[in-house]
């Protein structure tokens, strides 16, 4: 894949990942590696959020969404492509 190519990934993180900072500490490593989207809170206890940017960006995002931070127990993800949609920043919803 090429380094720029934009490409878009929703994921749904499951696990002890609310009240773990999940949404803050995405949002930082989001923002150092020029990726766009969101990051929210679901009403299950799961967390879900969206990474647009340069395709090895994003994909460093997903990885990172595997294990969250260091507080966090992650024991599912769920990944989805979806089309760009040209976010211009990363926002905690």
């Amino acid at each position: 894949m090429a380094d720029d190519v934009t490409i878009r990934r929703r994921v749904i993180v499951r696990g002890l990942v609310q009240g773990v900072f999940f949404r803050d500490t995405c949002r930082r490593e989001a923002r150092s590696r020029g990726v766009n989207g969101w990051v929210r809170n679901l009403p299950d206890q799961s967390v879900e959020a969206v990474f647009e940017g340069p395709a090895p960006s994003v994909e460093a995002m997903v990885a990172w969404a595997r294990r969250g931070p260091e507080l966090a127990e992650v024991t599912a993800v769920e990944v989805t492509e979806e089309p760009p949609q040209g976010d211009r920043r990363f926002r905690v919803s």
